[in-house]
């Protein structure tokens, strides 16, 4: 019972990294009708803009690491990926627009391809540690029953309070802003959008800047609960959130992030419940 709530625990800050990138996939087809493969690096390309701001804002502070340096770190890279979302929107997507689908998502392949075959050049294909931003420890554990022994980390608290605030403020922005109602405008009917006066190019850069900033804020907390980056790291998350979004529906915010969290969850509470015993003994020897 306790190996499978601490699996659970597990899942929910697992999921809200995956949450995150989906809601990238399931933005872009809501106003473009295509999906854009090169999401998941975006995903990398956060996690390496921490890699290399986090020592830097840790000298020019003078600090220990600190919550309100993870915080700039993580402000600065998901600015530096929606930057690059937006130019990547401009140069490779905005000339096809007009051209058929299979054009657009084999331009999305290559371009996904030449990100992860770029970053191999540019940051070197072996692992890299990331920098430590935030003191992490396991917090005490109240001592009811099976709960005394959960095994629950300051990152993972950290990782699923980021996830959850930062879907608050895109649900906000998407419900309760004009820029939103210009994008459910699009997503709707981009013909009877653009009559009434929204601009297309500029809903469209917004969308890709912002779907790519919450796949910057995702590769961050996920290198800060596991501090290991390399240039492929997004072809993995990238598919596991692009099924999230498919199965919760692609083109819906709400259920690709539920989609998320619960198969995560399921999948390592069925790794739980149905692992031989074989591989029991093999683990505890080890």
């Amino acid at each position: 019972m306790t190996e499978l709530l601490q699996q659970l625990v597990n899942g929910l800050a697992q999921g809200g990294i995956y949450a995150l990138i989906a809601l990238g996939y399931t933005m872009v087809y809501g106003v473009l009708r295509f999906i854009n493969f090169a999401h998941g690096d975006i995903f990398m390309l956060g996690a390496f803009a921490g890699f290399y701001l986090g020592p830097a804002a840790l000298r020019l502070s003078g600090a220990h690491p600190s919550y309100g340096i993870a915080a700039a770190v993580l402000l600065a890279s998901m600015l530096i990926c929606a930057v690059l979302g937006i130019v990547i929107e401009r140069l490779c997507y905005r000339p096809l627009r007009d051209r058929p689908r299979i054009v657009v998502l084999i331009t999305a392949i290559g371009v996904s391809l030449l990100l992860e075959n770029g970053g191999q050049l540019v940051f070197g294909a072996d692992p890299r540690s990331f920098p430590e931003l935030v003191a992490d420890r396991a917090l005490e554990m109240p001592a009811w029953g099976p709960i005394s022994a959960l095994t629950i980390t300051l990152s993972q608290v950290i990782a699923l309070a980021v996830a959850l605030l930062l879907l608050l403020v895109l649900w906000r922005l998407v419900n309760h802003t004009r820029t939103g109602l210009a994008m459910r405008a699009l997503s709707l009917n981009p013909i009877a959008a653009q009559l009434v006066g929204v601009n297309l190019d500029r809903v469209i850069a917004f969308t890709f800047g912002l779907g790519s900033a919450l796949a910057g804020a995702a590769g961050i907390i996920a290198s800060i609960q596991q501090p290991s980056i390399d240039p492929l790291m997004g072809i993995g998350a990238g598919l596991k959130a692009f099924v999230a979004a498919v199965v919760g529906g692609i083109g819906n915010l709400r259920a690709p992030c539920w989609a998320a969290w619960s198969s995560v969850c399921w999948r390592r509470s069925l790794s739980v419940i149905f692992r031989r015993p074989t591989a029991t003994r093999l683990c505890s020897a080890c």
